[in-house]
């Protein structure tokens, strides 16, 4: 699942994501993730730090709390580095922006295998 308010970069990596058949569904805001999450219960989570309506942080911390997501493995993505405070949340990785979308998928793989 994609978390990020910036629908031109959720165009392009749902797009990326898609051509190496990966499933992707979208949360365009921190209060919508549950809702979707629980729905579709994504295999990862890509999470951009700075939301339009709430903090990353904030819904990492909602995400770990719920029994489905507890042990999710979540990307969290920033310009600015903030790896310290989402690894302390419950990050499972952090990347600073901007990256290479195409490291994407041999990522995800890796920490969707386990």
């Amino acid at each position: 699942m994609i978390v990020d308010d910036d629908q031109t970069s959720v165009m392009l990596l749902r797009t990326l994501l898609e051509l190496d058949d990966f499933e992707v569904s979208v949360a365009g805001r921190g209060g919508d993730v549950m809702a979707i999450a629980e729905k579709v219960k994504p295999d990862i989570f890509l999470m951009d730090y700075h939301l339009s309506d709430m903090d990353g942080v904030e819904v990492l911390i909602l995400l770990r709390a719920h029994a489905d997501f507890a042990n999710t493995p979540v990307v969290m993505a920033s310009g600015l580095d903030v790896e310290d405070e989402v690894m302390k949340a419950g990050a499972t990785t952090f990347m600073i922006k901007p990256y290479e979308p195409d490291q994407l998928p041999g990522l995800f793989n890796r920490l969707v295998a386990g």
